[in-house]
């Protein structure tokens, strides 16, 4: 995550891990599949990780602010070379593309379930999550920090306000 992937060979990734390369290949047959592989590990792990936060407030709200901020948390350690990398590696950015609509389905569901429980306004749930979907995307691709003095850690912190602020029942 640190490093990104498009540079390193399989020699050198061996060597990084104190493993052979018959070893890596066992995993996947080619450094293409290998990274896809570690993507989708790294994304399963980092949703186990969001969900968990996500489900330790009671409410819609804090649900959707700890969700966005956890997802944050677990994009941190990802440098701009890791998603200079994925966007550069159709299989690998069709993981990631997938995962941020899977998070912006999630906060619609968060969304709908506190307008059915009466927490949160009368609200749009689709169009929400179609608009977290956007903003997630936007702040990876670095357009949000290039059109702002806002890091990434920051961009989620402000749109978890903004989305908890916008649906905040009067």
């Amino acid at each position: 995550l640190a490093e990104g992937f498009a540079a390193f060979t399989l020699d050198e990734l061996a060597r990084r891990l104190h493993c052979s390369k018959s070893t890596l290949y066992a995993v996947a047959g080619s450094k293409e599949q290998l990274v896809v592989a570690a993507v989708r590990r790294f994304f399963a792990r980092a949703t186990v990780a969001v969900e968990t936060r996500a489900a330790e407030p009671a409410d819609a709200a804090g649900a959707i602010e700890a969700y966005l901020l956890a997802v944050s948390e677990q994009l941190r350690p990802a440098s701009a070379t890791f998603f200079a990398d994925l966007a550069a590696f159709p299989p690998a950015a069709e993981v990631y593309a997938r995962n941020t609509r899977t998070a912006g389905r999630r906060v619609q569901q968060l969304v709908s379930d506190g307008v059915a429980a009466g927490t949160l306004r009368p609200a749009h749930a689709s169009f929400v999550g179609a608009a977290v979907t956007e903003v997630m995307s936007a702040i990876h691709a670095g357009r949000i920090a290039a059109a702002t003095d806002l890091d990434d850690a920051a961009a989620y912190a402000e749109l978890a306000a903004l989305v908890v602020a916008g649906l905040h029942h009067p």
